[in-house]
């Protein structure tokens, strides 16, 4: 029977580590996902207003479809920055690849960011915002273990009218093989039912990793999933790239970077699972999909239905994810 992994995060597939950092006056924050080396990579872009940077580098028909780090972060445009912080971290460190004899390390450090820069905190960064800074704090964090919630790319974000946060789950799947996802949601729709208190994910919550509720058999079904528009207006999520859900999909097969993108493809199903509605025109939800390469999947068919079920298992992740991020935050808003 599958079930989580030892930590129930994205880092207990093996080689991975990840870092927050916040900065709590601007109330906004970077993760970083550090992979041991540089693992094939992706990415699927679904939402109508995405922020990224080197997706093209991961495209299948291009040279690299590989990157050394991903970059999850707050601050919209100006967060992009984080990734100038994380690669100048790993090069310092001689993480990277070397076209030439002598030069810096080059790190392929993709990076999507979300929009939180109406959620009352310090903007008035003028030339400096903190994102660079926070990139690097966030390299210098990296470790198996790491916070949910109000953290990190997940500071400062909101889901629908309730705080977002940072999420992560895992998954083992057995042999061997191990999924997990790492999410940063901020998304325009609603994580949960009319009851205002289940998850829309709750059919794949393992050990009750985002509080256990289960709707009523008689709750009735919600005409319009979006909750309370004037309010969202009203707080400026209604625009264009206001909201997103970021995430990271991984796993420890031998994936290609083709392989990786059917997998980041897949993966999104997670987010409609668990946001009513998902993918508008106000978000910009993007999937990176990762693979650390340590376990043979072999060849033919069976290989095509290995791939089918890691997406698959990627998507209940994310789905999972997405729910736990948020009711982590809940709880830390509460108390």
């Amino acid at each position: 029977m599958p079930h989580p992994g030892p930590l129930n995060l994205i880092t207990d597939v093996p080689g991975l580590r990840v870092g927050n950092a916040t900065d709590e006056a601007v109330r906004s924050g970077v993760t970083v996902l550090l992979v041991d080396g540089l693992w094939a990579a992706a990415v699927d872009v679904r939402g109508g207003g995405p922020g990224t940077r080197e997706t093209e580098a991961l495209a299948a028909e291009n040279l690299v479809g590989h990157a050394h780090a991903i970059v999850l972060s707050g601050g919209s445009v100006f967060g992009l920055a984080a990734a100038d912080g994380v690669t100048a971290a790993l090069s310092a460190q001689g993480q990277g690849l070397r076209l030439t004899a002598g030069s810096p390390a080059i790190p392929i450090v993709p990076a999507a960011v979300l929009h939180d820069l109406a959620n009352g905190g310090d903007k008035a960064w003028g030339l400096e915002p903190p994102y660079r800074r926070l990139g690097i704090e966030a390299v210098a964090a990296a470790a198996p273990d790491f916070e949910l919630g109000l953290v990190g790319a997940g500071r400062g974000a909101r889901a629908g009218l309730l705080p977002g946060g940072l999420g992560s789950t895992s998954i083992d799947l057995g042999h061997g093989l191990m999924v997990g996802a790492l999410v940063a949601a901020n998304p325009v729709g609603s994580v949960q039912m009319p009851d205002q208190r289940t998850f829309w994910a709750w059919p794949y919550e393992l050990n009750q990793e985002f509080g256990g509720h289960r709707p009523a058999p008689t709750l009735p079904p919600s005409s319009d999933p979006v909750p309370d528009d004037s309010r969202l207006a009203a707080l400026g999520r209604m625009q264009p790239g206001a909201n997103t859900t970021i995430a990271v999909v991984a796993c420890n097969a031998d994936l290609s970077s083709a392989e990786c993108k059917r997998v980041a493809m897949m993966a999104h199903d997670g987010m409609a699972r668990a946001i009513r509605p998902a993918h508008t025109p106000f978000d910009g939800d993007t999937v990176f999909a990762l693979a650390g390469k340590q376990l043979a999947l072999g060849e033919g068919l069976a290989r095509h239905a290995q791939i089918g079920r890691i997406g698959s298992a990627a998507a209940d992740c994310l789905a999972r994810a997405i729910a736990r991020a948020v009711h982590i935050a809940q709880r830390q808003s509460a108390s």
